[in-house]
């Protein structure tokens, strides 16, 4: 049988079309995280504004009816007519991919909206957008609906004189058919406080108007404004540990039309470092030159006052950047006129010339900080001298743990029931407590692609424990030498990963949650990239097995049992129903029927919103110190359900 291919087989997707079409290559996903993605698009083009110095005021409203307006006080969208397109500007802009000011037309010096898709996007993927701008004393409107224009340009004066622009947008159900329209107020919060530190001085407004969710019929209503900054953040972000020094350092400066900003400070209650990097206010989560920059003269700089000040020998080799980031908290925000990023959604930033003015520009600076404050010079070096101390250690007492492949340095462990498959991009592995839930799921599982490692007990709390005691601890043993890691502190090396899902699947009761919470502290503390990059997932086992005749039912919460019986089931229906305490006692076929078959089951993957505030409670909830904790819980205790605590 042949067919034929020819040229009216050939589609021109015009205009907004493609966005609709593939909207994930535009905004990441058609789930939260997409959807969220829209807000920060419009807010974003409020900040740069701000950035362009014509803003210093921005409110994101959370409407009653679904939708999200942001209004800011800046120059508003042009809206005289457009010599290529024949429409006003603010029609071109609205429904023209890559059409903006942001490609060195004067409109912008720097930006985080570099293509020109962020706002059309969000026209072609919302149900209707509704755009206000006031400029030359007069107010223009003009209404969309999925991308297409419903109106004209509407014009009529202003009584009181104003600048700026209002975006009201509704997104399309249409587009986000999975997960509905559900604006998550912390997700929202996150960014919005990220972006008020990183914009001295401006202030953003967030208010939540939904109906449903108003407290005594009062909105819910946060006011950002920090003149600090980035050294605000940094305070912000270490206000639970202890600092090594109380002074927190402060580089910026601008080369080459290349603005830097960075803030550092060391603690002495931790082991691992918390490095943020922007790159025109977008969170570059896979890092970049900027931070290569950072990590490199943080370093060069260290060691060479550690030989000034007699702290390493002549014979002595040089501290690692690890050793010397250790306890560091550090923000750092490049503004750079034509980044460079890696896709739409600006993962990591790639100019190389950015690089060495972040070397040159921070290393003037902490030389001469480090000169003037010696004090502080020697109580970081302390602590970088005795984290390589503890680092060679633990590499005498953990020389099986290497970059190279694990099954060429060390046997697996013993415990370990590992899977067929040697692709990592198909094999996963279920982190599990003890041998009762490790043998039913080693027998339910799928022997192909599917690893089990079951743990004895909890493991170590890695948040406060030293490299010498986390190498000697044999279920972290177990886990490093499983999952194939590296050395802590060492680049992540994802081709040395030997599953690309990690799951950890406990008991639902307070025991398997403190070792949820022990992994999940291991994994962000241990090898964070792991998080970042989404290789950590969480099982969702049922709570409740309900049999009514020949019938069975799973329910994975209170409130799917409560709908089961007293909407399902007749009122004087007959039922017995069974209450898993833990995975050892599902039979192994019902462990794969609810938690492990990729046709049936749910997988949380962990991702991280909010680093800043992650951090925090990392720090809080498994650090050393007990009244920040205790003040946690007696704050927040009644208000959480622990059991379903997502980070």
């Amino acid at each position: 049988m042949t067919s034929s291919y020819s040229a009216d087989q050939i589609q021109v997707l015009e205009g907004l079309e493609p966005v609709r079409k593939r909207p994930g290559m535009y905004i990441g996903s058609t789930g939260p995280r997409g959807l969220h993605h829209l807000v920060y698009e419009v807010i974003d083009n409020s900040v740069d504004e701000a950035l362009a110095g014509h803003c210093s005021h921005i409110e994101v409203d959370l409407n009653a009816d679904g939708s999200v307006t942001v209004t800011d006080d800046g120059r508003g969208i042009p809206i005289d007519i457009h010599p290529t397109t024949g429409k006003s500007a603010l029609e071109t802009v609205m429904t023209v991919l890559h059409a903006g000011g942001k490609f060195g037309g004067g409109g912008y010096k720097v930006s985080g909206g570099l293509h020109g898709v962020g706002i059309s996007v969000v026209n072609a993927l919302s149900e209707w957008v509704e755009v206000t701008v006031w400029r030359d004393k007069q107010e223009h409107i003009q209404r969309f609906e999925r991308g297409i224009p419903v109106t004209e340009l509407q014009v009529k004066p202003l009584k009181v004189p104003r600048t700026g622009t209002s975006v009201s947008f509704k997104p399309d159900t249409q587009i986000f058919i999975t997960t509905g329209i559900e604006f998550d107020y912390t997700t929202l919060t996150g960014r919005i406080r990220e972006l008020a530190y990183l914009n001295a001085g401006v202030r953003i407004t967030f208010s939540d108007l939904r109906l449903e969710l108003l407290k005594n019929n009062e909105p819910r209503v946060e006011t950002y404004h920090y003149n600090g900054g980035i050294k605000e953040y940094v305070a912000y972000m270490n206000r639970d540990k202890q600092p090594l020094h109380e002074e927190i350092i402060y580089v910026s400066g601008e080369r080459n039309g290349v603005q830097v900003e960075a803030a550092l400070q060391w603690c002495t209650d931790a082991f691992t470092d918390n490095l943020l990097g922007f790159a025109n206010n977008i969170r570059t989560i896979d890092g970049g030159t900027h931070l290569e920059g950072l990590k490199a003269v943080l370093t060069r700089t260290m060691n060479t006052f550690a030989r000034k000040r007699n702290k390493l020998k002549d014979n002595e080799p040089n501290l690692g950047g690890e050793n010397i980031r250790e306890g560091l908290t550090a923000v750092i925000s490049v503004k750079v006129p034509d980044p460079e990023f890696e896709g739409q959604t600006k993962t990591k930033l790639g100019n190389t010339e950015v690089r060495g003015i972040v070397d040159s520009l921070i290393g003037e600076v902490l030389t001469e900080y480090l000169g003037f404050n010696t004090a502080v010079a020697d109580a970081i070096l302390d602590k970088a001298i005795q984290a390589f101390r503890a680092a060679e250690a633990a590499r005498r007492a953990r020389d099986l743990v290497r970059r190279k492949s694990v099954l060429e340095s060390s046997p697996l462990p013993g415990k370990l029931a590992d899977c067929s498959s040697r692709d990592p991009a198909e094999s996963e592995i279920f982190i599990v407590e003890g041998d009762s839930a490790g043998g039913s799921a080693k027998q339910g599982r799928d022997r192909q692609f599917q690893a089990i490692l079951p743990l004895r007990g909890k493991i170590l709390n890695i948040e406060k424990t030293d490299d010498a005691k986390i190498y000697k601890n044999a279920e972290i043993q177990a886990l490093i030498t499983a999952l194939g890691l590296g050395i802590r502190g060492d680049e992540f090396d994802s081709t040395q990963l030997r599953y690309h899902r990690i799951v950890i699947m406990t008991d639902a009761d307070v025991d398997g949650a403190h070792i949820r919470t022990l992994l999940l502290t291991f994994f962000y503390r241990y090898q964070r990239s792991l998080v970042d990059q989404g290789y950590i997932y969480i099982a969702c086992p049922p709570l409740y097995k309900v049999e009514r005749g020949r019938n069975h039912y799973y329910c994975y919460s209170e409130r799917e049992l409560t709908n089961l019986v007293q909407n399902e089931f007749p009122a004087n229906a007959n039922y017995t129903i069974q209450r898993f305490k833990g995975l050892g006692e599902m039979m192994p076929t019902q462990l794969w029927e609810t938690t492990m078959n990729p046709q049936s089951r749910t997988l949380k993957r962990v991702e991280i919103e909010d680093a800043a505030e992650a951090d925090r409670i990392f720090t809080i909830l498994m650090g050393d110190r007990v009244a920040p904790r205790r003040e946690f819980i007696e704050t927040y205790g009644s208000k959480l359900d622990l059991m379903d605590l997502d980070i």
